[in-house]
């Protein structure tokens, strides 16, 4: 296991560290249920430095991205930002990420658990003018909820003035920060990328704030669950599309959709067109029992139709919800399942998501 630059931070917290990603990260530090509700009402500091930071420069680098990703790289200003997928030959998902335009390149984010597969791709495909520069000497810090402005702008003047998928340069006592506003809660919030020896600083002068405390991945979980924001691995594969996967928006470009050279463009295309066999949907699950991943979704006589991809118990709903892949049939709110976990028969009914709404802010808000 590797561990994180904040490793020691979070023991001396009170973090209990668990093995995720190939790295030990705090899960919890006084409970998941309160963790999730103090950071939906307040704000959270979560170490995820085992993400990918990528930088990606040279010539013809927006073309070249292109041709591997649906988004439309070429149409993102200096310091906007975006959600897209790293796609196989197949339309499935190699990976989700979030890219930012920055003067001199693209800054790239990329999940923990795929970074290495994600650049050995990346190096494959990419074209020789094209640097790729691993960040890992970087930590990144999210801080989430509704009042993670308030602290931050206490602690590095300005961020008050970004809005959702912006980001900008920024300094504190000599140290320089890139800071985005956006994160994997559906809560207003920012993304902090630090050099790894000035983070245990940055953590201490944002816990020092009254509406901040550490947050571990167990409440990040539920958190982004609630949100409807699908987890790599789980929600999403190299057997699902963006379509299935109900992220239409990750190929909203008329230009590319027209051009039609990203992978798998055909298929997905198609599937945008007329529909795909199965898409991910959202469930609440009767009774206070969850249903976990894995769990099967039965048609009316017991045959296995689709499947759970993550689940749990929601705090701020308080109610078991879900996320699953169903035949498009089944797809509609409003729509009973019939759930199979260990033997035991739950039921649900198909809901819209997000399970809670995102409070983003937005370009004027």
């Amino acid at each position: 296991m590797l561990r994180l630059p904040l490793d020691a931070w979070h023991r001396a917290r009170g973090g209990r560290m668990v093995p995720f990603a190939g790295y030990e990260m705090p899960v919890q530090y006084e409970g998941i249920m309160a963790e999730h509700l103090w950071v939906r009402e307040n704000a959270g500091l979560f170490d995820v430095s085992h993400m990918g930071q990528l930088f990606l420069s040279g010539d013809g680098l927006d073309a070249a991205l292109e041709a591997l990703i649906p988004a439309d790289v070429a149409g993102v200003k200096v310091d906007g930002q975006k959600y897209s997928l790293l796609l196989a030959e197949n339309g499935g998902i190699l990976d989700d990420l979030m890219f930012t335009r920055w003067a001199d390149g693209i800054y790239m984010v990329v999940n923990g658990a795929c970074k290495w597969d994600d650049i050995a791709h990346l190096r494959e495909h990419l074209p020789d003018a094209i640097d790729i520069n691993h960040m890992d000497e970087h930590a990144l810090l999210a801080l989430q909820g509704p009042k993670a402005v308030d602290a931050l702008s206490r602690v590095v003047p300005g961020v008050e003035r970004l809005v959702f998928m912006r980001g900008g340069r920024f300094e504190r006592n000599g140290t320089s920060l890139w800071i985005s506003r956006s994160g994997y809660t559906g809560e207003d919030g920012f993304e902090i990328s630090v050099e790894a020896d000035k983070a245990a600083a940055l953590a201490d002068a944002l816990t020092g704030q009254p509406e901040v405390k550490p947050i571990g991945l167990g409440a990040r979980d539920s958190l982004r669950l609630e949100a409807d924001l699908p987890l790599y691995g789980h929600d999403l594969d190299t057997e699902t599309t963006p379509i299935m996967a109900a992220l239409n928006f990750a190929v909203a470009s008329k230009r590319r959709r027209e051009e039609a050279n990203f992978p798998g463009a055909q298929r997905i295309l198609l599937e945008r067109e007329h529909g795909p066999i199965q898409r991910r949907v959202g469930l609440i699950v009767e009774g206070r029992q969850p249903v976990r991943e894995g769990a099967l979704v039965l048609d009316d006589e017991g045959n296995e139709v689709g499947r759970v991809t993550s689940g749990g118990f929601a705090p701020t709903v308080q109610k078991p919800i879900a996320m699953a892949y169903v035949p498009v049939a089944m797809a509609e709110p409003g729509t009973r399942v019939t759930l199979s976990q260990r033997g035991k028969i739950h039921h649900g009914e198909v809901v819209p998501m997000p399970f809670v709404p995102h409070r983003y802010v937005r370009q004027g808000a």
